[in-house]
């Protein structure tokens, strides 16, 4: 038994009388080797946090915590990639569940945190206001959205047209 491969377990290569005529054996034990490791890893990162289907705010903060840990890492292993998909598909899933998020900030108050966020210039909005004083009073509250405004911006920002009308509880009506 001079041929013996690392890696191996002694009683694989016991179980195959052949196997060092036939490459294919060791080929099939490497490959079962691997998966078992692979199973091995991949059971561990079950066992730090069980995925499990999320119903509340507690459970979607806590897999949103385990997938920040994983993306903290410089480099991810194959199981941590696999072990990271799961766990996007349940928040994936959750978020659909939840409808459409409407932001705690509506109108103006959205376009202002949206133009800090992009590093944009009231000028880059120009196109959608016509004016960089049109923009300025829009976003300083002398003037208000129109419902033009309100589509360009949406199409602007790839969001719901929604999220620009005023809200109800902030409008001084």
């Amino acid at each position: 038994m001079g041929s013996e491969k690392p890696g191996f377990s002694r009683a694989y290569r016991l179980s195959d009388q052949n196997c060092h005529r036939n490459p294919v054996s060791w080929l099939k034990i490497g490959v079962y080797n691997h998966y078992m490791v692979t199973a091995e890893k991949y059971m561990q990162l079950l066992q730090q946090f069980p995925p499990r289907p999320i119903t509340s705010e507690e459970d979607f903060a806590a897999t949103q915590a385990a997938i920040d840990k994983l993306l903290d890492k410089p480099e991810l292993t194959p199981e941590e990639e696999d072990y990271l998909d799961v766990l996007g598909t349940l928040v994936y899933d959750y978020e659909n569940k939840q409808g459409d998020i409407i932001p705690d900030i509506y109108g103006v108050e959205l376009l202002k945190v949206l133009i800090a966020e992009r590093n944009l210039k009231q000028k880059d909005l120009v196109p959608i206001f016509k004016t960089e004083s049109i923009v300025s009073d829009v976003v300083n509250g002398k003037r208000q959205l129109t419902t033009r405004h309100i589509q360009e911006l949406a199409e602007f920002f790839h969001c719901p047209v929604a999220v620009f009308f005023p809200n109800k509880q902030q409008a001084n009506f």
